[in-house]
C-alpha cells in the first residue's frame, strides 16, 4: 500500500493545492459559500472526467515509455507534465481562440477572463477542425498497433488476426482513415467539409512526420547513442502529440460544465497529473507485461475515441459515453488478462520475469 501511494503522492499534493485554489476562486467570485461549493464541485467532476477519458492514454504512454532511455523518461515525466498541464490545458484553448478570432494571445487571454461566453463560442466553433485533426491522429495511433504483421498476441482474435494480415498491404491503415474522413465529410456542409478534410489530412500528416522523425533517428547510426536518441527524442515527440490529441476531448467537453478558463484548467490539470502517476505506476510495476491484453484494450479504446471524435463533426456524443466505452474496453481486457494468466500460469511467470522487480527504470 505504501509503495502504491508513493506513485501518487505528487498527484494528491497537486490535487490539494488545486482544490484550495478552487475554494479561493469560488469566494473571489463573490458568491459566498454556495459559489465556493459550486466551483469545487465542477473542478472535482472535471478531474474525474479527465481521468476516465485518459486511462488509455496512460497505458499507451507506459507502452512507449518503458522502451525509452532513462534520461528521456525523466524528461517526459517532468517537461512532459508541464506541457500537458500548462500547454494543453491552458495555452491550447487560448491558441484556438486566437487563431479562430484572428487576435493576439493577450487578447485571447483577456477574452477568456472577461468574456467567457464569447470565448466558449469561439472554441466551440473550432470543433470541426479539432475533431478532424485529433480524430485522425488518434485513429492512426490505434490502427498502427493492430495493423502489424509481426504481432503475435491477439485479444479479439478474429478481428486482430485479420487486421494483422491486411497490414501486409501497403498503407492499408491510411486508406481506412482517408475513407472514413471522406464518408463523414459527405454529411457536412461544403465549408465545414473542407475544414474537416483539411484538418484530418493535417492530423494524418502530423502522425507520419512524428513517425518519420523516429525512423530517421533510428537510421542515423546503429551505435548505442543513436538508440538512445531514437527512444528518447522520437518517443518524446510522439507522446506529446498523443497527449495533445487526447486533451482535445476533455477541453471541449469541459465547456458543458463551465466556460470559466481558470476552473477548466484546475480540473483538467488534476486529471493530467493522475495520468502521469498512472503512467509511472504501470511502468514500474511491469503491469503491461503481467496483463497481456491490457495494451489491446487501451488501443481499442483509442480507436473508439478517434472514431467518436471524427463522428462528433456530425453528431454530438456525450463525453460520459466516451469515457464509459474506454473504461469498459480496458476493464474487459484486464479481465481476459487475469483469466489467461490463471489458465496459463507459465505465461504469467515468463511475463513477471521479463518485467523484473520494478518493471523499469522510471523514477518519479
Amino acid at each position: 500500500m505504501q509503495t502504491l501511494l508513493a506513485h501518487y503522492k505528487g498527484s494528491f499534493l497537486f490535487t490539494f493545492v488545486a482544490l484550495a485554489l478552487s475554494v479561493w476562486l469560488g469566494f473571489a467570485q463573490g458568491d459566498g459559500v454556495s459559489g465556493m461549493l459550486s466551483v469545487l464541485w465542477i473542478v472535482v467532476v472535471l478531474s474525474i472526467l479527465e481521468i476516465s477519458l485518459s486511462f488509455d492514454n496512460a497505458v499507451v504512454n507506459a507502452t512507449v515509455l518503458r522502451d525509452m532511455d532513462e534520461k528521456w523518461q525523466r524528461r517526459f515525466l517532468t517537461w512532459g507534465i508541464a506541457i500537458a498541464v500548462f500547454g494543453m490545458r491552458i495555452v491550447f484553448p487560448l491558441a484556438i481562440v486566437a487563431i479562430a478570432a484572428s487576435i493576439g494571445p493577450i487578447e485571447a487571454l483577456n477574452l477568456s477572463l472577461n468574456d467567457p461566453e464569447t470565448y466558449e463560442a469561439l472554441v466551440s466553433d473550432a470543433h470541426i477542425g479539432i475533431a478532424g485533426f485529433g480524430g485522425a491522429f488518434l485513429t492512426m495511433v490505434g490502427l498502427k498497433f493492430f495493423f502489424d504483421a509481426d504481432k503475435e498476441v491477439h485479444w479479439i482474435s478474429v478481428i486482430e488476426r485479420f487486421l494483422a494480415k491486411v497490414s501486409n498491404i501497403d498503407a492499408a491503415a491510411i486508406a481506412v482513415l482517408v475513407l472514413a474522413l471522406y464518408l463523414i465529410s459527405l454529411a457536412l456542409p461544403d465549408a465545414e467539409a473542407l475544414t474537416f478534410l483539411t484538418s484530418g489530412m493535417l492530423g494524418l500528416l502530423t502522425y507520419i512526420v512524428v513517425e518519420a522523425i523516429g525512423t530517421l533517428l533510428d537510421m542515423a547510426d546503429n551505435n548505442a547513442a543513436s538508440g538512445a536518441a531514437r527512444s528518447g527524442l522520437g518517443g518524446f515527440l510522439y507522446l506529446e502529440v498523443l497527449d495533445a490529441s487526447f486533451s482535445f476531448d476533455g477541453v471541449i467537453g469541459a465547456f458543458a460544465l463551465t466556460n470559466n478558463m481558470l476552473i477548466i484548467a484546475l480540473g483538467l490539470s488534476i486529471g493530467a497529473m493522475f495520468v502521469r502517476s498512472m503512467t509511472i505506476h504501470l511502468v514500474r510495476a511491469g503491469t503491461l507485461s503481467q496483463y497481456r491484453y491490457l495494451e489491446h484494450g487501451a488501443f481499442w479504446a483509442i480507436i473508439v475515441l478517434g472514431a467518436i471524435m471524427l463522428a462528433s463533426a456530425v453528431v454530438h456524443i456525450p463525453e460520459t459515453i466516451t469515457g464509459l466505452i474506454g473504461a469498459t474496453l480496458i476493464g474487459l481486457s484486464l479481465f481476459w488478462s487475469i483469466r489467461h494468466a490463471r489458465k496459463h500460469p507459465e505465461d504469467a511467470a515468463e511475463a513477471n520475469a521479463e518485467a523484473g522487480p520494478s518493471g523499469g527504470p522510471v523514477s518519479s
